[in-house]
């Protein structure tokens, strides 16, 4: 099980209309190198290479409150290896459509992990709580 972090960032970000998290494109970016809570762009993070990697858009299934929670529900997202892919621990949720790649969370795996060729990377996003919870 991955531990989860937001980014600080990202609520001023979303006060100040920097996401639209309903309509913008989200991805993920891989590192071996630990994210900190301050890091707010994705040039902060130290990326690995995805030469080897299929796509890593992420399709956004709802982004809807009720009672007054928000919630925002992504579709897993198998990466898939077609050659080796370097280590990587950390998955980083960014805003690809934001002019500065806003960061928006990240998951820590808690160990490297590396994917040969052919090999398969699951990110299970949880379905019915959603990747993040406003309230």
């Amino acid at each position: 099980m991955a531990s989860f972090q937001k980014f600080n960032a990202f609520v001023e970000a979303l006060a100040e209309k920097v996401h639209n998290l309903g309509s913008d494109q989200l991805v993920v970016a891989l590192s071996n190198t630990a994210p900190t809570a301050s890091n707010a762009v994705l040039a902060d993070i130290t990326q690995i290479s995805y030469t080897n990697l299929s796509s890593r858009n992420i399709t956004t299934t709802s982004s809807s409150q009720s009672s007054g929670t928000y919630k925002l529900i992504l579709q897993d997202l198998t990466l898939t290896a077609s050659g080796a892919v370097a280590p990587f621990r950390y998955v980083v949720i960014y805003n690809d459509t934001s002019a500065s790649d806003n960061l928006i969370c990240f998951y820590d795996y808690g160990s490297a992990l590396t994917l040969a060729n052919g090999e398969t990377f699951t990110l299970d996003f949880d379905a019915t709580n959603g990747v993040l919870q406003i309230a």
